[in-house]
């Protein structure tokens, strides 16, 4: 539906209406002279219904060589359409352009908030248990800073913390087991 198309209209159908079915008198053809057509696209000339026009037209000597005449072209878009297109573009564009960095924005967020979250799983310290032992070890210490130069006062410190190193040693063994 949408294809253009036109129609072109000869002078001798031009003289056929207007002389309204009366006879044509044969006239003595004057040499015409050429009226160079244009080959690029020519303008569209609205036709005209109105009956003085074509009697305003020189009837003795003939017709002169008229180009041919086209339907009328609906005529452009105005240039405010075409401004009003560009900009609605022009307003669509920077809409997907928010949405894009709105977008970005989110995702940027998620992407930190799983690194932060791998980095921390990864490079999380092992549940520390308490050091088993360590009021004996204490003990231990305490005493030999306290006695320097006679180290056997502290030998039934030294035997309970012996004790319970081999405890703990005997209950890990038992669990790998």
């Amino acid at each position: 539906m949408g294809e253009s198309f036109t129609i072109q209209l000869s002078s001798n159908l031009v003289r056929n209406l207007l002389d309204d079915g009366e006879k044509v008198k044969k006239k003595t053809k004057k040499p015409k002279s050429k009226i160079p057509r244009e080959t690029k696209n020519p303008q569209p000339k609205q036709l005209s219904n109105d009956s003085e026009t074509f009697k305003s037209l020189p009837s003795a000597g003939g017709w002169p060589l008229q180009p041919p005449m086209y339907l009328p072209v609906p005529p452009p878009k105005s240039e405010n359409a075409e401004l009003d297109s560009i900009k609605s573009l022009l307003q669509d564009s920077q809409d997907v352009m928010e949405r894009l960095q709105k977008r970005e924005e989110n995702m940027l967020q998620e992407v930190t908030q799983r690194a932060k979250a791998l980095h921390d799983e990864e490079f999380k310290l092992p549940h520390r248990k308490p050091m088993p032992c360590l009021k004996e070890n204490d003990e231990c210490f305490k005493c030999y800073k306290e006695h320097p130069k006679d180290a056997l006062k502290c030998a039934d410190l030294v035997k309970d913390y012996a004790d319970c190193a081999r405890r703990v040693r005997q209950q890990l063994n038992a669990a790998e087991n």
